[in-house]
């Protein structure tokens, strides 16, 4: 693991990865990635202006690359429902699933289905859509599911009792509280994947400190221009560039030997090559997954009847 880079994912030939987010930053990086390697990429964005420039974008950048753009809002359930009928018709295996898509420390807002912003896309679109799409993975050897979370989780673990955060809303501890539903979802996936008998790895990622736009979004849909001045400059001198931040994900994704409810990351934790990452003692804790799943399943009414035990 130490040392390794994207020149040594394997060989992608002849298989299909869906990867969220993908008009930009590590999402973009990972589809440009896999493409090169020769799979074959849905590029799942909620802009189609934006998805379709990066799918023009990629095509200039990989010879012979097999792209396409599919509409996914992870903030409307209805849309990821869409997303996935289309990806069922007439497709039977789906190799890879990159839930990469998310946003960070917005200010409080709703999603189309009435959920806070950050748990509703960040977890709840991912969750449904897993779900809706794990058919495919089930039946397609080798197949990976690979979340991405940040070294945010630990500033707060889950509050079930207010997944919403109606009763108080930090922006920030939202984020955090996020980022762990994510690795509980990975984790609890695992543990259901593992007891039904299948060989499907589900694994999570984080990419340190990365220079995106996730880190300006928020200041810019604000109007805080001295703020987004601040992250922006932040990003040009500290943060590792997109390409390094998305291996985390490629070795998550791709590499060998990558064990269910794996957790990688920089190995400096901010930056360097990928290796197995710390998590937060709560992200492992099982009745916390299962009560998070089971509050995941009532509320997006997606059900993952493939896993039933």
């Amino acid at each position: 693991m130490p040392g390794w880079t994207a020149n040594d994912i394997p060989d992608q030939s002849g298989r299909t990865a869906v990867v969220t987010g993908a008009n930009s930053g590590i999402g973009y990086v990972a589809a440009r990635e896999l493409a090169r390697r020769g799979a074959r990429v849905v590029l799942a964005c909620r802009s189609e202006a934006r998805g379709r420039a990066a799918e023009a974008l990629l095509r200039r950048e990989v010879a012979s690359v097999m792209v396409e753009f599919s509409p996914l809002d992870l903030a409307d359930l209805r849309s990821v429902r869409e997303f996935a009928a289309r990806y069922g018709s007439g497709r039977e295996a789906l190799d890879l699933l990159v839930n990469n898509a998310g946003v960070m420390a917005l200010p409080y807002g709703r999603t189309a289905d009435g959920f806070e912003t950050q748990f509703g896309v960040n977890h709840l679109g991912h969750f449904a859509l897993t779900g809706l799409l794990l058919p495919h993975l089930l039946r397609t050897p080798g197949a990976r599911i690979v979340s991405l979370s940040s070294g945010f989780h630990a500033l707060g673990d889950i509050d079930l009792a207010d997944l919403n955060s109606e009763r108080h809303y930090r922006r920030w501890v939202a984020y955090g509280r996020s980022k762990t539903a994510n690795l509980l979802f990975v984790h609890e996936l695992s543990r259901r994947l593992a007891a039904a008998g299948s060989d499907v790895v589900a694994a999570a990622a984080h990419p340190g400190y990365a220079d995106t736009n996730l880190q300006t979004a928020a200041a810019r849909q604000e109007g805080r221009k001295a703020a987004e001045r601040v992250m922006a400059l932040a990003n040009a001198v500290i943060a590792q560039p997109a390409a390094a931040g998305a291996l985390p994900t490629l070795y998550a994704a791709t590499a060998p030997g990558v064990r269910p409810d794996a957790f990688i990351g920089p190995k400096l934790g901010w930056r360097g090559a990928p290796v197995r990452s710390w998590r937060a003692k709560w992200t492992l804790d099982d009745a916390s997954g299962e009560a998070l799943w089971a509050a995941s399943e009532k509320l997006t009414s997606v059900s993952y009847t493939a896993l039933a035990r």
